[in-house]
């Protein structure tokens, strides 16, 4: 056979899908030929060796750091939380260390704001800044892991966390206090080039942290563990390269609850999920606004397969903070379900977001329900148009997608001087759509 014919061949069945070209089968060949998994020296560091004890009252954040300490001194292994409920504050990951949470043990996390002091340099809805440390947080990290068939509580629920997000039916009263005001200023802060160092939020204010967020880290695995009440988005890899999530059960409803955010990363793999989340189940992004194009590092060659999307907002989002860009995305053999889930894959921007989204391939998707489209790209979110950075979105291929019922098949709005250009959709069959399709200025 020829090469063109060859190459088809080959890539095909390494990306698992018919529906890929031949360049394009080969690009998400290569991309899956550079993700490998870190690998750590096979010794245990127990963390009750170190006095943490698994009543779930004794406080032993410190004990968690002195084991993560000895194991990192010893040249890496696996910090094990054994089998009982611990409770602990802040959690951070050093080189070469597996944090192993084992089946049966609860790594609780602590209610008490302070506990996530002093503040981290970390992103806050695509915007830099320093404030309250991830529950589990790595910098600048090389070999890092969180493995295990245990449960991570965030504790977060409609008195603890949650209010901030100022929503009337969770806790929240008028007066009591909120996020809006330091969402504002951080915002504020991004669009002026404030330097980082002097965007200080953190105790005294009201900015939720994530749960997990590795920053500039290379070598990730995340794998197999359960998260539930986390105080916003669940896993958050920023500037990230070489990074996996695997066989992880999100479970957590709050606001902004997303399940995976990969933001400005480069090689990754999301595979065997299971999200049922308060928004977005997967949400790719790449920083927001001025900020966003400041950093100017798009997410790239993102792999995510063999998933399950429960409830949330969107199975698949792209955006809205996706200022760096997103390119190189595919999508596939995903299952996605619920009155609660509102859209299969859904691409948000606006003009002041900008950036260019493209190469997002979407396929052999199989949809029971969703409560608005199955394919949604909306240039209308938030502040929609009159900014001075439309957005591109360009060779966005959906194919072998089926769909049992929705509100709306396409769901598409874009500018009437930058209509919505580059979707192609094929071999897909959208049944009981309800209103059909919804297209504004598409080209």
């Amino acid at each position: 056979m020829d090469r063109r014919t060859f190459l088809t061949a080959t890539a095909g069945l390494i990306a698992g899908s018919k529906f890929l070209s031949a360049d394009s089968a080969g690009e998400q060949a290569a991309i899956l030929s550079r993700i490998k998994a870190p690998v750590f020296p096979g010794r245990d560091f127990d963390i009750t060796r170190y006095g943490a004890a698994g009543d779930g009252q004794k406080d032993c954040t410190e004990a968690i750091r002195k084991a993560i300490a000895a194991c990192t001194a010893a040249g890496g292994g696996h910090v094990v939380v054994p089998r009982g409920v611990f409770v602990t504050g802040a959690v951070h990951l050093d080189n070469n260390v597996n944090l192993h949470v084992d089946e049966g043990a609860t790594l609780r996390f602590s209610r008490d704001p302070l506990q996530y002091m002093p503040v981290v340099f970390t992103r806050w809805e695509g915007t830099e800044c320093m404030n309250f440390s991830p529950f589990i947080y790595a910098f600048e990290k090389t070999n890092i892991g969180l493995s295990g068939g245990g449960t991570l509580d965030g504790q977060a629920d409609c008195e603890h966390w949650w209010p901030w997000k100022a929503r009337t039916g969770c806790g929240w009263k008028k007066g009591d206090p909120s996020q809006e005001a330091d969402r504002n200023a951080l915002m504020a802060a991004g669009d002026r080039n404030v330097p980082v160092a002097a965007r200080i939020f953190g105790a005294g204010h009201y900015l939720r942290p994530c749960f997990v967020q590795p920053y500039r880290c290379n070598n990730v695995l995340i794998e197999d563990v359960k998260i539930v009440n986390s105080p916003m988005w669940e896993l958050n890899p920023v500037l990230c390269k070489n990074a996996i999530v695997r066989g992880v059960n999100i479970d957590t409803h709050g606001p902004n609850n997303d399940g995976c955010d990969p933001e400005s990363c480069t090689d990754m793999l999301v595979e065997k999920c299971t999200f049922s989340t308060g928004d977005d189940c997967i949400a790719i992004k790449s920083g927001r606004n001025v900020d966003g194009r400041r950093v100017n590092v798009p997410t790239a060659n993102l792999i995510i397969r063999d998933c399950d999307m429960k409830d949330g907002h969107g199975g698949v989002s792209i955006g809205s903070e996706a200022s760096g860009g997103v390119r190189n995305v595919f999508v596939e053999n995903c299952r996605m379900s619920s009155p609660n889930l509102d859209r299969a894959l859904r691409i948000k921007t606006n003009s002041y977001r900008g950036g260019v989204i493209e190469n997002i391939y979407f396929q052999n998707v199989t949809v029971g329900q969703v409560a608005e489209a199955v394919i949604d790209i909306d240039f209308f979110y938030e502040e929609g148009e009159g900014g001075p950075f439309k957005p591109v979105v360009d060779n966005v291929v959906v194919s072998g997608v089926t769909s049992k019922k929705s509100k709306y098949g396409l769901y598409l709005r874009g500018y009437k001087d930058d209509p919505i250009r580059g979707l192609k959709v094929t071999d897909c069959h959208f049944e009981n759509a309800a209103k059909g399709d919804f297209r504004e200025n598409v080209e």
